[in-house]
Order: structure tokens, then C-alpha cells, then sequence
């Protein structure tokens, strides 16, 4: 399908509605505090973005992105990702802020030019922070991963991908060592959503229980 250019407001909707919920419907108000807008913005963005045949609306639940809306935010963040994978090898951008300068390009980014950086890259499939970079058709497979919140004590995974995008959650994660590929055992979980005390390479390191959910890792041990 050869989707119309779209506004960078309307990326900016569609890609953080398929990063909080992929395919499940999702409170309007969670949007809105995601993007930083009031409710009533991002409602009349969604009446906008229905009319496109970009976004299905469910009573009394919420929103969610239909088949076409689903492709055009895959492209969106197919150019973004990619040019993380650009900023953190070749530029050698600090890790937790190559999301953030990602975003500034990605808008301005035609189709030739992003097929062009997919090949110089070696089509690479995740990015650096280990999140699936979607086909040229904005198709992908989504990650076969637990949010580290979940975790029982005692169990160890490895570290697959972050999905938060808040440069100050990455800088604290980057500090604390907790990247792709690194194993992490869960020590503690406090009670009443406490937070996590965790062991990474031999140092344990405490996470609120809102920022572990963006945390994705694979059990290795229970």
C-alpha cells in the first residue's frame, strides 16, 4: 500500500500509539500524557485520524491503530529506528541519546532516503536499543519478551530491549548498566508495587516498578 505523506503531528500520534499498545486499544488519556498534549487535543486528533481510516475507535475503552494506520506508523518507526542504528555506530552518539536526535530526523527522511540508509546499514534488525526495526512495508515481528516488572525473585533474563523513549529513563538506565544483551537477576521485589532490586554484573541496582515495565528480557533461569 503507498501511503499519502503525512503531517509530523500525525507520525508523532501514530508512532506513540503503536509503541504504548501495538494492536490493543488505548485510553485517549494515556496518549495525551504520553505526548505531552491536553485530552481534548489528542480527541480531536483521533476524530481526525478516523476520518483518514487510520484509527479505529471502541466505545467507553478507547482508540487503536487499523490495518492502514498500523503500516504508516511501521514507516515511521522503520526511519527512526534506523537512524538510531546510524547515530550509535557511525556517529557514535551516546546510547541514550540517539532516540531523541532519531526523532528530529525520521520526519524529514523521504522513502528513497530511508531505503538507502536500510542498505549502507547492512538492513540491520533491531536497533540500539534492541527494539525490532520494521520491513519497507511497515511490517515486523513483534519481540517474544517479558516485561522485566514481572519477573520472580530469584529468576535471571537477559536483557533484549528497552522500549522507554524519555531521555532522562534512558540516561538513568544507561548509568546503571541496564542495556541489550546484559543478564540481570531479580533479587527483591518490594511490596505494595515497590521497586525491584536487581543484580547486574555484580552490582544490584533498585528500578521503580513503572520504569521495569519498559524493560523487555528473555527468562534464562528460574
Amino acid at each position: 500500500m503507498n501511503l499519502k505523506p503525512l503531517s509530523e503531528s500525525t507520525e508523532m500520534y501514530l508512532k506513540a500509539m503503536a509503541e504504548l499498545s501495538g494492536r490493543d486499544v488505548i485510553a485517549v488519556g494515556r496518549l495525551a500524557e504520553r505526548l505531552g498534549v491536553t485530552p481534548v487535543s489528542a480527541n480531536e486528533m483521533m476524530r481526525r485520524l478516523g476520518e483518514q481510516g487510520l484509527v479505529a475507535h471502541t466505545p467507553y475503552k478507547g482508540v487503536n491503530l487499523t490495518k492502514k494506520g498500523r503500516e504508516a506508523a511501521g514507516n515511521v518507526i522503520r526511519r527512526q529506528r534506523l537512524w538510531e542504528c546510524f547515530l550509535y555506530d557511525h556517529l557514535k552518539i551516546e546510547w541514550a541519546r540517539v532516540y531523541e536526535f532519531a526523532c528530529l530526523l525520521e520526519h524529514a527522511t523521504a522513502p528513497e532516503v530511508t531505503e538507502s540508509l536500510a542498505e549502507f546499514l547492512g538492513h540491520p534488525k533491531t536497533c540500539p536499543r534492541g527494539n525490532p526495526i520494521p520491513e519497507a512495508d511497515g511490517s515486523f515481528k513483534p519481540l517474544d519478551a517479558t516485561p522485566l516488572s514481572e519477573l520472580k525473585p530469584g529468576q535471571t533474563a537477559r536483557l533484549l530491549a528497552v522500549s522507554a523513549t524519555a531521555a532522562d529513563v534512558l540516561k538513568y538506565l544507561q548509568e546503571k548498566n541496564i542495556l541489550p544483551g546484559r543478564e540481570v537477576t531479580l533479587l527483591e521485589l518490594a511490596p505494595l508495587q515497590g521497586p525491584l532490586t536487581v543484580r547486574i554484573e555484580e552490582k544490584d541496582v533498585a528500578l521503580g516498578l513503572p520504569m521495569a515495565e519498559f524493560v523487555l528480557v528473555k527468562i534464562i533461569k528460574s
